[in-house]
């Protein structure tokens, strides 16, 4: 049942081959649709056996204050709208942080399928502004693209709290984070993560507009 439920979310991920930005978005919220009826679908089976949580670093992805730092954001919203917990760790005296995910292990599988899905498409059009406006300064580029990606996120946040508003009585409930992930993470700290970014408004609605209809830009085959 798993491996049937795991290949229907890959190939509505697979989507994003569509030019159109609609299908993009209503494959990213069917996605989380067919999450919580698998957890509906567990939930009925008496045999059900007791899931492992597990603790992985998405490998290859990282940020800091001064580079990219909505992608902290990003793991956060996408992981907890998929029964997950992120966080951010680094190696002592460095500035650089690495993206942490804790769940029950086919919530991470899933998880961390969206999130590079939601990153490749933000990066897609942050490569876009960049090659737009390289005839600017770096600080002036740079607050560019950190104010598209905050927006971005907002965008995903929002539409993703439109979905769970619109199925709060039939399975929205289902997508809370489980006890045993609360129990798990329950180590990680609380400190806010606080970067200085000069935001452009124009940009920054730009972001919250593509976040909400999660516009495709890259392709994620290559996490399948």
């Amino acid at each position: 049942m798993y491996k049937d439920y795991k290949e229907k979310v890959k190939k509505l991920l697979a989507l994003a081959e569509s030019p159109n930005e609609h299908e993009a978005r209503a494959a990213l919220l069917k996605a989380r649709q067919l999450m919580a009826e698998h957890k509906i679908a567990e939930a009925d089976m008496e045999d059900i056996k007791k899931q492992k949580v597990v603790n992985k670093i998405i490998d290859g992805i990282t940020c800091s204050k001064r580079r990219d730092p909505w992608i902290i954001d990003l793991s956060g919203t996408i992981m907890g709208n998929y029964c997950c917990k992120a966080y951010r760790t680094r190696a002592c005296g460095k500035q650089t942080f690495q993206i942490g995910i804790i769940g029950f292990e086919e919530d991470v599988e899933i998880a961390e399928a969206v999130f590079l899905y939601a990153l490749d498409c933000a990066r897609s059009e942050i490569k876009q502004i960049k090659t737009n406006n390289n005839i600017y300064c770096s600080s002036y580029v740079k607050s560019l693209c950190d104010s598209y990606g905050i927006g971005f996120v907002y965008g995903i946040s929002k539409m993703f709290s439109q979905q769970q508003k619109e199925n709060e009585e039939s399975w929205g409930l289902v997508l809370t984070l489980p006890k045993e992930v609360k129990e798990a993470s329950s180590y990680l700290g609380k400190n806010d993560f606080k970067a200085n970014i000069d935001y452009n408004r124009s940009m920054l609605v730009k972001g919250v507009r593509d976040g909400e209809s999660f516009s495709p830009g890259k392709r994620l085959k290559r996490y399948q």
